[in-house]
C-alpha cells in the first residue's frame, strides 16, 4: 500500500485551509477517509477516498497494474508527440506511467500502472529489481565474454555492477541485471566486441512475460 500524506497536509496545500481549519474539522470528525470518520492526523493510500463534511472532496481511485509485451520499432513512451509511442494500446487506460524502459530496438516486458510509488518502487535504482534478458549476439559467446560481463564493464566512465550472465547457446545469453543503465546490454556487449541482434526483456523483479503476445497487455495484481 502506497500513501499519500497525512490527511492534515492535503486539507491544506489541497483544499487551501489553513492549518487551524484544518486541525478543527479533524477533531470534530467531518473528515472520513473511505467511510470512516478520523480524529487524529493520519495517513491516507493514495487510493482513499476523502469526504469533508459528508461530500467527496477526492473519489476513490482505482489502481491498475498492466504488464506489456513491447514489439520491436516502438519508443517506451505514452508520449503522443513522439513518433512510434505506446499510447495507441492503451486508450482504455489513464494516468498511466511505464516501469522499466526498453529501448526501441528491444522488445519484452514493460510494466505499466497509474500507481505512482508502486512505479518508483520498480524504477528506482536503489531498490535494486531484477531485471532478466535473452539476447541474441553476433558471434559465438565465449566464456572470456561471460566472465568480463559478469564482473563489469566500463562504460560512460563507470563500471556496471557484477551481474548474471549465462551462455544458453552458441550465440545466446540470458542476463540479470539489478540496474538499468541508458542501452547497458548493448554498450557493454560492444565494448566486448560483440554486437547485440536481438534483446527481449523477460522478466522484471517477480513479475514474467510468459506467453504474452507482442503488443498484448495483461491486467494482473500485486
Amino acid at each position: 500500500m502506497s500513501f499519500y500524506r497525512r490527511i492534515k497536509y492535503f486539507l491544506v496545500h489541497t483544499l487551501m485551509l489553513s492549518n487551524k481549519e484544518a486541525q478543527k474539522l479533524i477533531d470534530l470528525g467531518n473528515i472520513c477517509i473511505d467511510g470512516i470518520a478520523i480524529y487524529e492526523n493520519c495517513f491516507l493510500s493514495d487510493a482513499s477516498e476523502i469526504k469533508l463534511n459528508n461530500e467527496i472532496v477526492r473519489p476513490r481511485k482505482e489502481f491498475v497494474y498492466l504488464l506489456f509485451n513491447k514489439p520491436v520499432g516502438f519508443e517506451s513512451t505514452l508520449n503522443k508527440n513522439i513518433d512510434k509511442n505506446l499510447s495507441s494500446f492503451f486508450e482504455d487506460f489513464e494516468g498511466l506511467s511505464i516501469a522499466g524502459r526498453l529501448d526501441k530496438a528491444s522488445e519484452g516486458l514493460l510494466l505499466l500502472s497509474n500507481d505512482g510509488k508502486w512505479v518508483e518502487n520498480l524504477c528506482n535504482p536503489k531498490f535494486e529489481k531484477e531485471k532478466e534478458y535473452i539476447v541474441t549476439l553476433n558471434k559465438e559467446v565465449t566464456n572470456e565474454f561471460i566472465e568480463h560481463f559478469k564482473t563489469g564493464v566500463s562504460i560512460d566512465k563507470i563500471i556496471t555492477k557484477k551481474c548474471v550472465c549465462e551462455k544458453i547457446n552458441k550465440n545466446n545469453i540470458k542476463v540479470v541485471l539489478k540496474e538499468g543503465k541508458n542501452r547497458q546490454i548493448r554498450k557493454m556487449c560492444k565494448v566486448l566486441g560483440y554486437e547485440v541482434l536481438t534483446l527481449k526483456r523477460t522478466r522484471i523483479a517477480d513479475f514474467l512475460l510468459t506467453d504474452l503476445q507482442p503488443g498484448s497487455y495483461l491486467v494482473t495484481k500485486i
